[in-house]
């Protein structure tokens, strides 16, 4: 709901930032539900809550749904609770305090009691911290319709200065105490006490009460130095306190008696203005040995906002009690055993008493209305005052005399006992709500039950009487025609329900929920007949309750408006149809004459600018161009004009709240038959967010160009650099070692017999070094060459590639017996001589590794499968990728080391166990990374190894 429709109610009125703020808030999804479902008690509360001056809160509801008002808002501080806690979850919003808070609340809820509390330490959320917070509170039940406790109203004063105030001079007395008993100590060292104590002190001597010192506390109160004060007459410094303050000075200084002010009043000259300020004050004579006066010392501490703050609370008490005066709830206060009216409102004196107010306030009640003696209202009110306990009925009869006479009225009512600080009531709070014309009206409706079915029987209308304790339902014959059905055939309320067409029962159910609390029962729905025909009705009903407010039975009628029905929904098919184009577009919609002058905007035109109408057709769209657009704006309109060309152009318009966005407006002229413009018709599309994500992109992509082509130079480099180490590897490397290998072998055939076994020995580790570090610098070379950048792919056959390192693995397989089992191989886009080397890779390290005296066994097979069921991150998931298989029953390896295997130079066992350079499998996955893949290792120590290699199909 929008604030516009919030303020057609009266009770939110009001200027207040709570008020404003509770008719903003959209409360139909809330706990508390649409405004206009609320009860006359919640609505009477919150107008009390939102008018008053008081700080107020307000817990409604089953989930004690939070309210308060601009009194109390100070008291949630910056930065803490408001305003998101309005319309809150109780124990959601006071979070921190609930456990405190929740125990009151129930108290009254179960008790119908109010209770009361003084300067209660109740921590809250506020500023950003939890503050300890000191209150004086009272907590009093609200009464709904129902005559039940619908929610706790809870008014409050937070006390904490006056709390810190009073502990403030409590310690201050204390070591005023001590610094007296301790006066026949040094004068320096009462001097110093002084000083140190935190309350105003001055000294006073003779007549003319001039300061013989002051404390710097004493000299802030009066807002002097102490050059300027101490050593002159008291009233050449303070001349304004002269009239107040002289008398009781002299008084002390002539009897010796000290002098007590709680609370005194004084105008001061201060802090560069006159104002007014209250001190508590003592004035206590200074003797000397032979027990004459000759000074004072002056006590003082300021107390002015603790003063302010109990006189803004009188003031309070009395706004609220203007506020009840002016409730639309009869409301009275009944004080004492003799039940004195205290107050009474002007509801509850010319509605129900009919009397003049000077005619009642301030009587005893019974000698007011002496009538009720004979009622037992009296006893009642005795009983309330003596167990201090709440009473209430609903719908009790009472019998009043008024100016007019005796009147007899059906009331809901409530007894509320008011207590005192000791808990003893003093008092009872008298709420009435007058229902005698719904009474009267419910056993009318009862009268003329059959007078109404005798009429209806003349109508189409076909009637219906629900019991809702047992579902029983009478109707007329009518009723049974209309569900497609005999007249003579019983029809049960279950059977009714069950034609319901099931796309709107929710509205039925809906219905029947909103009638047990408002009484008033309605709604159209389609029924499906037997025979599957589709039929509206519409229903109307009223709820009656007993006296306890129950629902005991509903009475109704039921029309068949079927045909009613399609026409009202052709009709608005039509006009929503209409209303779509018009007014319901996102975009602006407008036209204008063939001279370019506006003539329409549709209804997103006027609530995008927030200008009035007539302002807007006056002025025309430049209205709401932004100041930078409206030169070329009119250049290319006019441009358009002249030409007839279609209008196309983006400029920024101010939004009602000040902000301009990006728009972008067509306009296309609309021709006659002779090709001449009649009229122009146009749009405008906030186009804001994509302009500025078109901005924020273009930036990005200049970042990232400029990044893209720093690494570009970076990658070239490094290029350039492993070509060069490929060259070194296969020419400058290779060749020394060569001749290491051929000198070597030299000495060894013609020098063998001459040599010593260790020569021998020596001669044999040389050769085996130079063949590593042949096989390491080929290892490296090939690769270097698998990180070149000029790949070729080709749609190649496995099984063609596999069938050719069988033939260059032969001699090896022989030698160790092992086996290739070649299952399903796909054709697959591949770079050919870089697959070669991967596959040669695996297969040889399975031949490598195998256990002893167990002869090799490889499995090599692939499947297509979508990236989405390999459960690997790094793959396209709607992309397909060829799933290959290599696996062995060699000696694998433990878990942990999946991963580190692919690294280069890394080995899991000792160049003793197996030969290699640790490079074949780093070569393997960087051929696969050359092919956009993905290879996963797999293996258990002593149960071989299976390598998955994914490579896009």
């Amino acid at each position: 709901m929008t604030d516009n429709q919030n303020t057609n109610f009266s009770f939110l009125s009001g200027a207040g930032e709570m008020a404003q703020l509770t008719r903003e808030k959209d409360w139909n999804h809330s706990l508390v539900g649409p405004i206009e479902s609320w009860p006359q008690s919640l609505r009477t509360t919150i107008s009390l809550l939102l008018n008053s001056k008081f700080p107020m809160l307000l817990f409604w509801g089953p989930h004690l749904v939070s309210f308060y008002n601009d009194a109390f808002r100070p008291s949630l501080g910056k930065n803490g609770k408001h305003p998101h806690i309005l319309g809150e979850k109780g124990e959601i919003a006071w979070e921190e305090i609930w456990d405190m808070v929740h125990p009151l609340i129930g108290q009254v809820l179960e008790g119908g009691e109010a209770i009361w509390g003084e300067d209660q330490l109740i921590p809250i959320f506020r500023n950003g911290k939890i503050e300890d917070v000191y209150w004086t509170f009272s907590y009093s039940p609200v009464i709904d319709e129902a005559g039940n406790v619908g929610g706790v109203f809870v008014t409050c004063n937070e006390t904490t200065d006056k709390v810190n105030l009073i502990a403030a001079l409590q310690k201050t007395e204390k070591s005023l105490n001590e610094a007296l008993k301790k006066l026949g100590d040094t004068d320096k060292r009462f001097r110093n006490t002084v000083n140190q104590a935190p309350l105003g002190i001055t000294i006073l001597r003779g007549p003319d009460f001039i300061p013989e010192m002051a404390n710097e506390n004493y000299l802030q109160l009066i807002d002097q130095k102490e050059s300027d004060f101490v050593g002159r007459p008291l009233f050449e410094s303070l001349p304004s306190v002269k009239s107040v303050v002289e008398p009781l000075l002299t008084n002390v200084l002539k009897t010796g008696v000290a002098f007590n002010a709680p609370e005194l009043s004084v105008i001061l000259n201060r802090y560069g203005k006159e104002e007014i300020g209250y001190f508590n004050l003592v004035y206590h004579p200074l003797r000397e040995e032979d027990n004459t006066v000759s000074g004072i010392m002056v006590v003082a501490m300021e107390v002015t906002d603790s003063v302010k703050a109990k006189h803004s609370l009188v003031e309070s008490e009395k706004q609220f009690r203007g506020l009840v005066m002016q409730s639309p709830i009869a409301m009275t206060i009944f004080r004492g055993p003799e039940f004195i009216i205290e107050m009474a409102n002007k509801i509850l004196i010319e509605n129900i008493w009919r009397r003049k107010e000077e005619d009642v306030i301030g009587r005893k009640l019974l000698d007011a209305f002496p009538e009720l003696r004979e009622q037992k209202y009296s006893a009642l009110l005795q009983k309330v005052m003596d167990t201090a306990e709440i009473h209430k009925e609903i719908e009790s009869v009472a019998f009043v005399e008024g100016d007019d006479g005796l009147k007899k009225f059906y009331l809901d009512y409530q007894y509320a006992p008011l207590f005192e600080t000791d808990g003893s009531v003093s008092g009872i709070m008298v709420t009435v709500n007058d229902v005698t014309e719904r009474v009267e009206a419910r056993k009318k409706v009862e009268d003329a039950e059959e007078r109404l079915r005798l009429a209806t029987e003349a109508t189409e209308l076909s009637t219906w009487d629900l019991d809702l304790v047992t579902r029983k339902i009478i109707y007329s014959g009518r009723l049974a025609e209309i569900f497609g059905h005999q007249q003579s055939k019983e029809i049960l309320h279950c059977d009714m329900r069950n034609q319901i067409h099931r796309d709107d029962i929710s509205i039925v159910e809906k219905a029947f929920d909103e009638a047990m609390q408002t009484s008033i029962y309605k709604y159209e729905a389609r029924i499906v007949r037997p025979n599957g025909q589709i039929v509206w009705i519409r229903t109307q009903g009223k709820v009656f309750f007993d006296e306890e407010n129950k629902p005991i039975k509903m009475l109704g009628t039921l029309r068949d408006i079927n045909e009613e029905k399609l026409w009202q929904q052709e009709l608005q098919e039509s006009e929503a149809k209409f209303r779509l184009l018009a007014d319901s577009l996102p975009q602006h919609i407008w036209t204008t004459d063939p001279e370019g002058t506006a003539s329409y905007y549709n209804k997103a035109v006027y609530d995008y600018a927030g200008l009035p109408k007539a302002n807007l057709d006056q002025n025309g769209w430049m209205d709401i161009v932004h100041p930078d657009d409206k030169i070329a704006n009119e250049k290319v309109w006019a441009k358009c004009i002249i030409s007839g060309k279609d209008f196309i152009f983006e400029h920024r318009f101010r939004r009602y709240d000040g902000t301009y966005r990006w728009h972008l407006s067509r306009g296309i002229a609309q021709r006659d038959a002779f090709g001449n413009v009649q009229m122009w018709v146009g749009t405008s599309t906030d186009v804001h967010d994509q302009k500025m994500f078109v901005d924020e992109l273009e930036k990005q992509v200049r970042e990232r160009t400029k990044e893209l082509e720093r690494k570009n130079t970076d990658l070239e480099k490094m290029n350039a650099e492993l070509q060069s180490f490929a060259y070194v590897s296969s020419h400058d490397l290779q060749e020394p070692l060569r001749k290491i290998q051929t000198f070597a072998s030299r000495l060894i055939d013609r020098e063998y017999d001459t040599l010593s076994e260790n020569a021998k020995d020596y001669f044999a580790r040389i050769q085996q070094a130079a063949s590593r570090m042949q096989t390491l610098i080929l290892d490296l070379l090939a690769y270097s060459r698998t990180s070149t950048s000029d790949l070729k792919f080709e749609n190649t056959d496995l099984k063609r590639i596999v069938g050719e390192l069988e033939k260059d693995f032969k001699e090896l397989m022989e030698e160790k017996q092992a086996k290739i089992h070649v299952g399903h191989l796909d054709t697959i886009p591949i770079v050919p001589f870089q697959f070669i080397q991967l596959l040669q890779n695996l297969i040889g390290n399975a031949l490598k590794f195998q256990k002893p005296d167990v002869p090799p066994e490889i499995t090599i097979k692939s499947e297509i499968v979508k990236g989405s069921a390999t459960g690997i991150a790094s793959l396209q998931a709607n992309e397909k990728y060829c799933h290959i298989s290599v696996a062995d029953n060699g000696i694998g390896f433990e878990p942990q080391y999946s991963e580190r295997i692919f690294e280069v130079f890394q080995r899991l066992h000792s160049k003793t166990e197996f030969s290699g350079t640790g490079i074949g499998l780093a070569i393997v996955k960087k051929i696969v990374l050359n092919h956009n893949g993905h290879i996963i290792a797999e293996g258990q120590l002593g149960h071989g190894t299976t390598f998955h290699l994914y490579i896009p199909a």
